[in-house]
């Protein structure tokens, strides 16, 4: 999807209703805006990061010893 959208003399834009649907947003919802390397990223908040996170690593296999070799280290 590509909008163009309009800043208005109080810096204010409108989100495409493309946008809202897809991130199912509603008024009165926060948006977080991420800037990165010259691009706007418009993001609906994680409402609990722990809960996102939970699996992301299920399947992840270290080599072997990694962790003895780790231990040792501390």
């Amino acid at each position: 999807m590509v909008e163009e959208v309009t800043l208005s003399s109080k810096n204010q834009i409108v989100v495409p209703k493309e946008a809202r649907e897809a991130l199912k947003l509603k008024p009165g919802d926060k948006i977080r805006v991420i800037v990165l390397d010259g691009r706007v990223i418009l993001q609906k908040p994680i409402k609990d990061p722990v809960a996102a996170l939970r699996g992301a690593s299920r399947g992840l296999r270290y080599p072997p010893d990694y962790l003895d070799r780790e231990r040792e280290d501390w």
